[in-house]
């Protein structure tokens, strides 16, 4: 091998990873950050970034960024935990409101992709196309019909016009129509021949084989809704009912501490749906229908 050829590999294989760990240095960092300040006292706290709180502004000279406490206390986790049940209740908000929307988003959705997939014609199509575009949309643009719609079916300020919506999204139904379309249909015939129906078909063809897409798109909806803020605000009016994610975004100096340990305990949801999930996920990307695309 040429020497010039063989040190031009090795230094783009070296810019390769170094890139690689910057980027991971930029995602990481964040979540660091915030278990790292979690386990500070209020007052290194208030030294490190008191100054972005100000006289209600932001300004941001001698913010001080560390990643390792100076003392270590568990203090602010006692307050979200024990002494401070508000925290705790909008937590389990976030979960009531989260829950139900991927349970019944995923069963909608199979039941719908398994019609596009097996029916053909052009209403079908054209079906399809109106919910690509709808998921195209961004939320903010379907909010205000969403609202009006609510407050028409007497639903307005109750979790059920967070709900609704959230189920009939197309985010779903369109990544599932995709995976159930690349199954080979000599499976289905194969079933038919032996006397199966179209129920018997679905049950035990298409869903065992979207396992792997169903657990991806769950871990995706759950990610989403998890964080949501724009729904609850506009739709709910009690405060009694919001979920965790609205107290996140609106941090003030005097709760900082708490904030960042309700933060850490509001991601451990996610983390744990992820590191469970993240064989499914990646399966559900890289396999079609039980063969690999």
């Amino acid at each position: 091998m040429n020497c010039p050829d063989r040190n031009r590999r090795i230094a783009i294989l070296w810019l390769y990873a170094a890139t690689a760990v910057l980027c991971a240095a930029a995602f990481i960092a964040p979540t660091v950050l915030t278990v790292a300040n979690s386990l500070m006292k209020q007052s290194e706290l208030d030294a490190n970034y008191g100054v972005l709180y100000s006289s209600g502004k932001i300004a941001a000279r001698n913010v001080n960024l560390k990643f390792i406490p100076d003392t270590v206390t568990f203090s602010q986790y006692g307050t979200v935990l024990l002494k401070s049940p508000d925290y705790l209740f909008k937590f389990w908000n976030s979960v009531i409101l989260v829950v139900p929307i991927v349970v019944f988003q995923l069963a909608v959705a199979l039941l719908a992709s398994y019609g596009f997939a097996r029916w053909r014609g052009r209403l079908r199509e054209f079906l399809f196309f109106a919910y690509i575009v709808l998921m195209l949309m961004p939320y903010q643009v379907t909010l205000v019909p969403n609202y009006l719609v609510s407050d028409w079916l007497g639903i307005l300020k109750t979790r059920w016009a967070v709900w609704l919506p959230a189920i009939a999204s197309p985010f779903g139904v369109f990544l599932l129509t995709k995976y159930m379309r690349r199954i080979p249909a000599s499976y289905r015939e194969a079933a038919q021949l032996d006397g199966a129906g179209s129920w018997q078909i679905f049950r035990y063809i298409y869903v065992p084989l979207c396992k792997s897409i169903l657990y991806s798109v769950g871990i995706l909806l759950f990610l989403d809704y998890w964080n949501m803020v724009e729904q609850p605000l506009i739709l709910l009016k009690d405060a009694m009912k919001y979920p965790l994610s609205v107290y996140l975004a609106s941090i003030n100096a005097q709760e900082l501490g708490i904030a960042f340990a309700a933060a850490v305990i509001y991601m451990i949801p996610s983390g744990l749906l992820f590191l469970y999930g993240e064989d499914y996920l990646v399966q559900g990307i890289t396999y079609s229908g039980g063969i690999k695309a």
